[in-house]
Order: C-alpha cells, then structure tokens, then sequence
C-alpha cells in the first residue's frame, strides 16, 4: 500500500490532512470513509495473505496510528454520526461499518462508553441503520478482552438493549434485522460462555458464578430465536445454542430449570428438522442446498444434546416417534419424514453405551421398539420420496435389527423389490435403494438363505443390458445396475448351496450378459453413425463393469475356485478379449477389458495366465501415450504377483513393450503443448516404475536375456531417467533401479562389462543428477530421489569394495575439481556401516557444492 510507506516517512500527517479537507462535506466524508476501509483491508483483513515482512510493516503501521491519530479519527468518527443519522443513512451506515472494523484493533475504551454507546442504542431503534447498528455493536462485543470486564461490557449492553423493548422478538416483523439481531445475541451468548470458561480455569469461581447467571439470562431468547420460523434467524443462533450445552455438560448436576432449557432445545430442534411445505423435491434449488445445510448444524445440537442428556433425548424422539407412526395415515409427510429421520439420526448421536442397542436382551431396547414398529406399521407405503427414502435410510442404518428379529426380513426385501423400492417411479429413489438394497443384502448374507433363488427371480429384469435406442430409457443407469450386480454376486456366493449349485447360479447371471456382449460387438463393428458407436461402446465397456463388479462377493474364505465359478469368468475373459481388436472406440473398450483383466488376476490367479500374452499383444498395437500407461500397471501387477512363473512371457514382450514406449516418446511434440508433455512424464515414470517391478521381483535376467544391445540401451534410459529430466519422481525411481542391478550384477562374477558400466555411468549419475540447478534439495520428493542415490552409492561400495573408493579417491572426484580434504572426508562417510550417516552427510555435500 503506497500510502502505508508514505504515511511513516514522507507524510505523518496524512489523516489530519484528510480531515481538515474533508470537514463535514458529504462527498468528502464519503471519500474519507472509504479511505479509511482500504486501510483496514490492507493491515487487518485475515483473509489476505501477507509476507512476513508485509505483516511487520502493518503492525508499525497500526502501531503509529494508535499513537499519533486514532483517538482523532474516533471523534472524527462520533461527529459524522452525529451529524448525519438522521439525514444520511448511507453515510451513517458507511462510518458505523468503519467503526465496527476498526474495534477488533483499537483501544476498546474510545468506542465502549457511554455517548458512543448510547448513540449506537439510538440506531438501534431507526429502522435504515439498526442492521448496520447491529453489526456494530456484535465487533463490540467480539473484542478480545479480560473476562470480568467483558461481562460487564456484554452486561451493560443487554440492560440498555432490553428496556429498549429489543428482547420481545415475536413483535418484530423485519427478518432481516432479526437475522443481524440473532447473530449479535449469539456473538453475547458466546462472549460469556467464553468469559464463564476463563474464570472457572483460574478458579474465580464467584465471577463465573455471576457470568453463568448472566448467560441463564440470555437463555430464553436464544430459544426464541433458535425456533424462529425464518431459518436464517434460527441458524445464527446455533453457536450459543452448541456452547451452551457443552457449558451444560460440564457442571456436576443440572438444576430444573436447566433440565428444562434442555428440552426445550430439543423440541426446537426436533420441529426445524422439519421440511417446509414449499421444498422442492422434484428440482433442488440454492433454497433446498441451505436447507440441507442448515439441517447439518441442528444435526450437531442433535449430537451435543445426547452428549447432555441422553436418556432424556431418548424418551423425547420415543414420543414424537411413535405418536406420528400411530396414525402415520393422516399425518402431513414433513411430520412422517421428521419422525423416521430422529431414530435415524439417534444411531450416530447416541453414545456407545445406548447404542449397544441390539443385544438382545429381553428387555428389549427403545431402539429395538421403535424399529419393529418401523417395519410393521406400513409406513413403507407413504407416498412420499422423502418417507420413502428416510425408511430404507433407516432399515440399512439398524440392519442389526434384523439379526435378532429375522422375521421382518421378507416384508423389508419385498418392499426393496417393489414399487416402493427398485421399482418406485421417482429414478433418484431408484437410485438411491440400489446402493442401500446392496449394503442391506451384504451385512444379513448370513439370513438370506431362504430368498435367496425368489430375489434372483425378482430382479432379473433390471439385470438387463441394453444400449439406449428408440428413446427407451432404462429402468436403472449403469450405475446403479453395478450395485445389483453385485448384490446378485453376494447373494449367490455367500449362500449355503452346493458348489454346483453355486456355479449354476453364477452362469444364469453371467451368460446373458456375454451373449448380449457378441451381439453388441458385431453391431459395433458395422455401425456407421459416430454417437451409435459411442453408445454401443459404452454399453459393451458396462456388459465387462457388471462381471466384473459380480466378482466383487469373493472374499479369501470364499474363492473363485472354491465356489466353482472359474470356468464362468474364463468365459467372460474369453468373450470380452475380442473387444480389444476392435478398430472402433479403441479407448473404452481397452479401458474396460483391462479393468477386467487387472479384477481377474486377483480372483483367478494363474489360471487368467494363458491370456495374457494375446491380450498383450492387442493391447499394444497402434497405442498412444495413455494406453501404455495405463498397460503398465496390468504387467507390474502380473509381475509382482507370478514372478517367475510369467518370466517366458516377459522375456517375448519385453523389448515390444520398450518399442511402444520408445516410439511414444521420440514422436515430435509442439513446444508449448503442456497436455503432451506431461503425457509423456507420466509414461515415463510408468516406463521406469515397469523396470522398478522387474528387477524388484527377481526377474533381472528377463532384461539380461534382451541380447547385448538392447541390455545397453535399456541401461541408458535408466541413466537418463536418473540425470536428464527434472522429474524428481522418476528419478528416484531409476536410483532404486540402479541399486538393484547394482546388487545383483556388480559383484565380481556380475555380467561382463556390468562393473565397467558401473565406474563409467553409475557413478557419474549419483553426482550429475544432484549437482543440477533443477535437482532442489528444499523439495521433498527430491530428497527422497537423493536418498536412493546414497543407497546407490553405498552398493557400489557393498559390492566393489576398496576397489570403488580408490575409483573415488584417485580419478573420479578429483576430475570434478573437489578438495583432497573433502574427498577424504566423503569417502570415509561412505564407508561408514550405518546408512544414515551417510545419507545426511550427502545432502549436506551437495548443499555445499551447489553454487
């Protein structure tokens, strides 16, 4: 801020300056108030981020006004309100903005006495400056200061505020001036539950005593305002409402009237859970977005209210809960809705020792009540989405339930079947019980013995696969069909059948699914319109998603092999590779194939092995950057977990997969083509991390077998990798590549010309690459980098010995110029056993090199 600088050298005067000119002219006052706002914007704003040496000039600044003007600026200040609260609200209202600014940083006293005070009283009750009178009076009140006399402060405030007749809330109409109104009786409750918690830390326990009494006092208007119909109002009182019971929770014992505080919180809270008639299910708006939020906050007081006094939380949603489901027939849907979602809610509100509810004691719980009743009042028949959803909400959030009392399962299955479930006419609520039939499914696996063949029957329909065409829309997205996949997959594993039974089962749901998989893909290969090829694309890469998302039910106890189903998703394997040489939509296709492949190799393990290479080979015919790199984690995946058993097929496409990669990488690119170039640094880092995955798992020779030229090139790019980019990421990885080798090849009866590679590459690469301006040893991920080259580094000493340090002493360290002292000090930390030692003392040997 230039006048900041100038104000402290060249222009001391500067606000008496502006003062003088300024006078009482309306424009001018203008000017000089939004002057004076730029200066708190710029030293007081927290949402501004300042340097270190900004923050200190702002505080000399600050320092210098309270000093030599303030206490000029705050008369300033008095007059123009004087002057102007009855002719000019906007100038009037423009300097009380100033004034509340200013507070958080200047002498309280100045603003907190009586004829300031009184003055702001006085806007209190003219209608064009109350809100920003409000706003005033809340920054007063914010003021950090010691707890005594906040109390006083907030004290005398409320006094003058209610003989003003301010308390009486449900006299007032303006909404928006409750609003300003409920956020500063908030900002006063939290003032003294803050002042109430210092006293009681420093153990004045007859001022807390006092300030508590002051807080008691607020009580009953900050009930008036948190059960307010206008939500905004409601909202901004939440805080003192939370504070106020976390002040609660930390006395010994309640007095009635406290009790009765309690309740009355929780009653308000249970009424403005409450939806509004006018919510718009149908077409969520910004309305509906704050409403869901506001739920969220009272959701909180919900919390801290069980936190409190749980027996009684319990007792009152009892109440509300089973008056509203007794005659649920004639009760408007919020009240249903409200009723559902407070049991709901209880399962996370209610401490562990509440909610250790299903135990199956013979008392039984009042959770365990309100759920039977729950499930054989026929609420499920509401109509309504939102009873609707809340009811399967609350069915899957106390699914415990129904491992007690089993014999509500088939009423709740069927009505996950029905029109009140799968079936219901609203998609989002169609949407919604997928996922929550899928959850209610999985955790009661155990009791689903009996439906088991009667929910297969019932879904087969929404099982089906079909492209969109004739403007036929599905019943289920995609999305959605995943989760009955899946379901369809717990329900036929976990189940108590024979394998046989088992693998009858999984071939019902999976072979129409292949058989609409050949069809679709004959009709791709002929289509000739762009966007029905995109939609049989998609609807090919879903046919793979669904098997896939089937397999999801094995677990180890439960194998593919041990529930007889390999020959299955061989089949699908076999029905899908095709996919991949299909000329048309090659990205999604490839995409969800190799997603299948990678879920395979999990499940079927060497039995996927024979079709690897084929699909290998599909895989890389004509692939861009992207498909490799998306390739590579299928080989690392196969290679870390077949290891040698894979060697034969690694060793064959081993040298085709580097062409690919060789040849995505050398293809010329526009200089400033950002996406391309970092293309080609993930493929890279894929290339690298493929390299990584070999060597790591004991498969060295695959590379060695590559013949002596292809060995050599391979070895370079790992030393370009290591020194060329400034890719901190690769080049760790190409460190950890070189140990390796390095471990494996160096010794004496490594392979020929390994330890001459070794002297000539390796060891200049361990130097190159830290030594580059790029290499920044302040970032994180290139001290990892440099700490795999210290790892380098002391494997060649492992595994060369004396041989290695002589190397150092007398040709190559010398060559780059090092002082003898030096170079005897790092060969004699390279020697140390201990690698940390080592590591630290490289860092700070290349800190020292760098220019």
């Amino acid at each position: 801020m230039a006048t900041g600088t100038e104000y402290l050298t060249k222009w001391p005067k500067f606000f008496f300056d502006i003062l003088s000119v300024v006078g009482l002219n309306p424009r001018g006052v203008d000017l000089y108030l939004r002057i004076l706002m730029a200066v708190d914007a710029e030293l007081v704003d927290r949402d501004v981020v300042h340097t270190s040496e900004e923050a200190r000039r702002n505080t000399l600044l600050k320092d210098t006004m309270r000093e030599q003007c303030i206490p000029s600026l705050v008369e300033s200040w008095y007059q123009i309100l004087q002057t102007y609260q009855y002719t000019n609200s906007e100038l009037t209202c423009q300097c009380l903005e100033v004034v509340g600014a200013y507070v958080s940083w200047i002498d309280l006293s100045l603003i907190a006495n009586e004829r300031f005070i009184n003055m702001l009283l006085g806007h209190m009750s003219i209608e064009v400056l109350r809100e920003e009178a409000c706003d005033c009076l809340f920054e007063i009140v914010n003021k950090g200061m010691d707890p005594i006399d906040k109390t006083k402060l907030v004290e005398t405030l409320c006094q003058v505020l209610q003989s003003a007749g301010l308390f009486i809330v449900d006299q007032e109409e303006d909404v928006d001036f409750l609003a300003r109104f409920s956020k500063l009786i908030n900002g006063i409750g939290q003032a003294l539950i803050a002042s109430w918690s210092k006293l009681v830390k420093i153990g004045d326990l007859k001022n807390a005593q006092d300030t508590l009494q002051a807080i008691e006092a607020k009580v009953a208007l900050m009930l008036q305002l948190l059960i307010h119909e206008d939500d905004d109002i409601s909202s901004n009182i939440i805080g003192f409402c939370y504070d106020y019971l976390h002040l609660l929770k930390q006395l010994p014992v309640l007095s009635e009237q406290q009790k009765a505080n309690v309740e009355a919180i929780m009653l308000a809270v249970m009424k403005k859970l409450t939806y509004d008639e006018e919510y718009n299910f149908e077409n969520e708006g910004e309305d509906e977005a704050m409403f869901v939020e506001y739920r969220k906050q009272l959701k909180l007081l919900l919390d801290r209210l069980a936190q409190v006094s749980p027996e009684l939380l319990l007792v009152s949603v009892r109440r509300v809960f089973n008056t509203t489901l007794q005659n649920w027939q004639t009760k408007p849907f919020m009240e249903v809705e409200v009723a559902i979602r407070l049991l709901y809610m209880l399962a996370e509100a209610l401490p562990v020792s509440h909610t250790a509810h299903f135990t199956g004691d013979t008392k039984a719980s009042a959770l365990q009540d309100m759920m039977r009743t729950l499930v054989t009042s026929g609420i499920s028949t509401y109509q309504h989405t939102s009873v609707t959803l809340e009811f399967f909400e609350t069915v899957v959030r106390y699914e415990k339930f129904f491992s007690l009392e089993p014999q509500h399962i088939p009423n709740v299955l069927i009505a996950f079947l029905d029109h009140r479930g799968l079936r219901h006419t609203n998609p989002k609520v169609r949407s919604r019980i997928s996922y929550l039939f899928s959850r209610f499914v999985k955790f009661l696996n155990k009791q689903m013995n009996p439906f088991i063949e009667d929910v297969l029957n019932r879904i087969q329909d929404l099982l089906e696969l079909s492209p969109p065409e004739n403007g036929y829309q599905a019943f289920l997205t995609s999305d959605d069909q995943l989760f009955i996949y899946e379901t369809a997959g717990v329900l036929i594993v976990n189940s108590e059948y024979s394998t046989e039974r088992k693998q009858a089962l999984m071939r019902n749901l999976l072979t129409p699914l292949m058989e609409r998989f050949k069809v679709l893909l004959e009709k791709l290969v002929i289509a000739q319109d762009e966007d029905r090829q995109m939609a049989l694309a998609d609807c090919l890469n879903h046919a793979v998603g669904f098997a896939s998302r089937t397999s999801k039910a094995f677990s180890n106890k439960q194998t593919v092999k041990q529930c007889g189903c390999s020959e299955v998703y061989l089949d699908c394997l076999q029905t899908f590779l095709p996919a991949l040489s299909c000329p048309l939509q090659k990205e999604v296709l490839r995409s969800g194939v190799r997603t299948f492949l990678h879920r395979m190799i999990i499940c079927l393990e060497e039995e996927v092995l024979p079709f690897i290479p084929s699909a290998s080979e599909h895989m890389l015919k004509d692939c861009e950057a992207k498909d490799l790199q998306e390739f590579i984690p299928l080989i690392n995946q196969i290679t870390a977990k077949f290891k040698t058993q894979v060697s034969p097929f690694l060793q064959q496409m081993f040298m085709p997969l580097l062409h690919a990669i060789f040849e995505v990488l050398h293809q010329p690119a526009e200089d400033n083509d950002q996406s391309a170039a970092l293309e080609k640094q993930m493929l890279r880092r894929s290339y690298f991390a493929f390299l990584q995955t070999v060597t790591g798992s004991g498969m060295s020779e695959v590379i060695a077998n590559q013949g002596a030229e292809n060995v050599e090139r391979v070895l370079f790019t790992i030393i370009q990798g290591a020194v060329d980019y400034p890719d901190p990421i690769a080049q760790k990885t190409c460190f950890i590549i070189l140990s390796k080798l390095v471990e494996l090849w160096g010794g004496k009866d490594g392979p020929v010309g390994f330890a001459d590679f070794v002297y000539k590459h390796i060891v200049p690469a361990c130097f190159l690459a830290p030594l580059k301006q790029t290499f920044d040893l302040a970032d994180a991920q290139t001290v990892l980098a440099l700490s795999e080259c210290a790892v380098t580094l002391k494997t060649i000493h492992l595994k060369r010995g004396l041989e290695c340090i002589q190397y150092l002493q007398q040709e190559y360290l010398p060559s780059l110029q090092v002082a003898p002292e030096i170079i005897q000090e790092f060969c004699q930390a390279l020697q140390q056993p201990d690698a940390k030692v080592f590591k630290n003392y490289l860092k700070v040997f290349f800190q020292r090199a760098k220019p």
